[in-house]
């Protein structure tokens, strides 16, 4: 098992920045990759951007592009996403999540991300 505490949401302004973090503990030995969903009310949950834990492969959602970064640090089991230039409809709860990739990061769907955390609420203000 693994388990995953996301930290680092609020509320923010439009353009401002938000850095969310995530810590991994248990059978680390079991994942290879590692994830942000959001869910906004009333949308499906999509991915934000993803990761493989050696860090050699980065996977975003085009509307992020050039926005956000995700990044780890294996020795402290975290994984990041900073945010910048955040804009309301970035406003949703961010999950982290992580699991064993198979063919390709890109390739991963929801089912693919075995643990999951509680989320964490991101509320950006116009």
């Amino acid at each position: 098992q693994v388990q995953l505490v996301e930290s680092g949401g609020g509320l923010v302004q439009a353009g401002g920045s938000l850095l969310l973090s995530c810590v991994a503990s248990g059978s680390i030995f079991s994942i290879n990759a590692m994830g942000w969903y959001r869910q906004a009310p009333g949308k499906q949950r999509e991915l934000v951007a993803s990761i493989t834990t050696g860090g050699g492969s980065t996977n975003y959602a085009d509307s992020v592009k050039g926005r956000f970064t995700i990044s780890t640090d294996n020795a402290k089991n975290m994984v990041y996403l900073q945010m910048n230039s955040l804009r309301p409809e970035d406003t949703a709860v961010y999950s982290c999540a992580a699991g064993w990739v198979g063919i390709s990061l890109d390739t991963m769907r929801p089912w693919d991300y075995k643990y999951w955390g509680q989320g964490t609420q991101v509320t950006v203000s116009s």
